[in-house]
Order: structure tokens, then C-alpha cells, then sequence
């Protein structure tokens, strides 16, 4: 009977540790694309975030056409709208548009959405992203029929 007691204890102990030091855990912030009401979480490229003890940093050499392999290409028509959401409240977000001969063009965001455009094609998107503690790089890419 003793030793279930000291074994309750010590659980109880040990419970109790972890969740103090689950207050200096640190989520990523998480970057959203929304097509029809539905939204697919972008993948992540570079990450930086400091704020008073936590210092977190993701530097991805991988390249652009390699991260939005990873992500399932949406399949959307001409003129739909797209949604942009990131959490934490970025102060800035530049949305770059690559089409297929690799050339970018800036995307003006209006309340964190865009039009896409006209023309048919595979397009990538990449989302730069800044806040006051950091900034990071989201990807996904489009099949425009």
C-alpha cells in the first residue's frame, strides 16, 4: 500500500513540473489560404520570432519551387477570391505572385484578400509576412483553369 502511495506522489510531482515549464513553449504562428470557405494552412518557409526570453528561428534553404511541392495545389477558376490569414497580427504582409517563366509580381492584398488573375496557369504565391517580434515566409501555389 506504501509503495502505491509513493508512486501516486510522484506522479502528482511530476505533473505538476510539467506544466510549469509549459509556459515558455512557443507556437508558430500559422499562415491560412481560403478558397470557397475553405481554408488550407500555407507551408512555412523562413521564421524569426523574439520576444523577452524566447528566441525562435527557422532559416529554410529550400527553394520556392521545393516548398510549394509540399503544399496541395489548389485547384481554382478564373476571377475567384482568394483569402489571406495569419495569426498574431502581422504589421505587414507582401504578397509575391510567380507565374510559370518565373517572374514576380507584387499582389495588392484588400482586406486580406485578392482577385486572381485572368489569365490560365500554375502560379506560386509567396506571403512575407512581419510583425513587431518577427517575421516569417509562407508558400502555396495554384493550378488557374
Amino acid at each position: 500500500m506504501k509503495n502505491i502511495i509513493v508512486i501516486v506522489m510522484l506522479l502528482i510531482i511530476l505533473a505538476g513540473c510539467s506544466r510549469l515549464s509549459s509556459g515558455n513553449t512557443f507556437t508558430q504562428a500559422q499562415g491560412k489560404v481560403t478558397v470557397d470557405k475553405k481554408e488550407f494552412t500555407m507551408i512555412i518557409g523562413d521564421f524569426e520570432w523574439k520576444e523577452r526570453n524566447i528566441e525562435a528561428r527557422k532559416i529554410n534553404s529550400t527553394d520556392i519551387n521545393d516548398l510549394a511541392d509540399e503544399f496541395k495545389t489548389l485547384q481554382v477558376q478564373k476571377g475567384d477570391q482568394l483569402g489571406i490569414e495569419i495569426e498574431h497580427n502581422p504589421s505587414s504582409i507582401i504578397l509575391n505572385q510567380w507565374n510559370e517563366d518565373n517572374i514576380s509580381t507584387v499582389v495588392e492584398l484588400n482586406d486580406n484578400k485578392i482577385i486572381l488573375p485572368s489569365k490560365e496557369g500554375y502560379y506560386i504565391y509567396e506571403v512575407i509576412v512581419e510583425w513587431n517580434n518577427g517575421k516569417a515566409t509562407y508558400v502555396f501555389d495554384i493550378n488557374l483553369k
